[in-house]
């Protein structure tokens, strides 16, 4: 029995039980698939780093960054998450970022589309890596234009033309638009941008009490006031206006390409183009990226960068953009034909050389809110357009000068 202990005894120091190193990792829910994937993902990594266990926690956009903030002030952030790239100068601000330079080898940064990273620099250094990017686009229901007689638009006075046509039509809806949650500004960003007008003007004071703001905010309003959207859009968030376009009731709505694979999974025959915004005084569409970001706070910083380093292999970001309907962020990625043969991915590329962005400025969660909220009031009559853009602007110029 002695004998056997020893040996067991020696067993045990020639192979020790291996610890196991835990790394945090909160990913925004983008579909039903964000989940299975990043799980698919850890599973992979796990079986080549078997000490290494990667906990993943979904989270729904809506909720994220209160769920953030909410661990950063309790003390048990993760160790990485996803988040939306316009957080990140409030966190960096904050301490709460960690920068990548020292991790950032000039190999993996190559990989890297310029245009997608640049937002995820601050004050000279890096504090994230995209994760997910996108460009937004009009989508037009083929079949509803066909029975209403319309063209699809190219212009703002087309697209009003289009919608009395299409709201003629029974049981039909011509623009949904969103009115409540996450990126109810971005609707009003669209309009914004295309007459002329800018978030912020050059001075960096707020660019809502601009004339081209304000005609941008009429045109919204009249067509609510003239039943050309659906009834309501403050009880609509992204999700639910797409889900009537979904549906076969809604002509037009402004998008991203992720509706596209939902569209093919639970549309299929639904007869849809893909255009850019209606151009007042300018051509725009809104880019956006999502930065995956490293806490500073985390005690497995090594382990983390291990496992995102895995999560950029060309095979996964391909699976990952393809699933969720992302344009690429790594030029790996972008060089597939798919990119430029797809009508529907190309037709939310195109705009690109023309996107604008949400400006990286501290308090923008802030600013943003302020701009959801007076949109809101507007919508509801609470509030003309003159008096709730001024207003708004005059807040958010309280907010930049904090």
């Amino acid at each position: 029995m002695a004998t056997a202990a020893l040996a067991i005894g020696a067993l045990g120091a020639i192979a020790p039980v291996q610890a196991q190193t835990r790394v945090d990792f909160t990913v925004a829910e983008y579909s039903s698939k964000t989940g299975p994937y990043y799980e698919e993902v850890a599973s992979a990594f796990e079986k080549e780093n078997p000490g290494i266990d990667i906990n993943i926690q979904v989270v729904p956009w809506d909720t994220l960054l209160q769920r953030l903030t909410t661990d950063i002030a309790g003390g048990t952030a993760p160790d990485i998450s996803i988040i939306g790239t316009r957080w990140l100068l409030d966190f960096a601000a904050q301490g709460v970022a960690e920068p990548v330079d020292g991790y950032l080898t000039p190999e993996f940064k190559s990989t890297f589309i310029d245009t997608f990273m640049a937002p995820s620099v601050i004050d000279g250094k890096i504090m994230g890596l995209p994760v997910a990017a996108s460009a937004r686009a009009m989508m037009v229901n083929m079949d509803l234009f066909e029975k209403a007689g319309a063209t699809p638009p190219t212009n703002w006075d087309e697209f009003y033309a289009a919608a009395k046509k299409l709201a003629a039509l029974p049981d039909t809806f011509a623009f949904g638009l969103q009115g409540k949650e996450i990126e109810t500004d971005a609707y009003y960003y669209y309009s914004l941008w295309t007459h002329g007008g800018d978030i912020l003007k050059a001075d960096g004071t707020s660019g809502l009490d601009t004339p081209e703001a304000l005609e941008a905010a009429k045109l919204y309003k009249t067509m609510i006031d003239e039943g050309l959207t659906q009834p309501s859009p403050t009880n609509y968030n992204r999700e639910e206006v797409f889900n009537l376009f979904k549906q076969g009731k809604v002509g037009m709505i402004f998008t991203f390409p992720m509706l596209i694979p939902q569209i093919k999974a639970e549309a299929p025959d639904l007869k849809y183009k893909i255009l850019p915004f209606p151009e007042g005084k300018a051509k725009a569409t809104y880019g956006v990226t999502d930065t995956l970001m490293m806490f500073a706070d985390s005690d497995v910083k090594e382990a983390a960068w291990k496992f995102i380093e895995f999560a950029y292999k060309d095979e996964w970001r391909t699976k990952f953009d393809h699933g969720e309907g992302f344009l690429p962020v790594t030029k790996g990625v972008a060089a597939e034909d798919y990119y430029t043969t797809d009508p529907d991915i190309s037709g939310f590329a195109a705009g690109l050389p023309y996107a604008k962005f949400a400006p990286t400025i501290e308090y923008w969660e802030e600013i943003a809110d302020t701009t959801v909220r007076t949109m809101q009031q507007i919508y509801l009559g609470q509030v003309t357009p003159e008096d709730g853009l001024k207003a708004a602007a005059a807040e958010i110029n309280a907010i930049r000068a904090k």
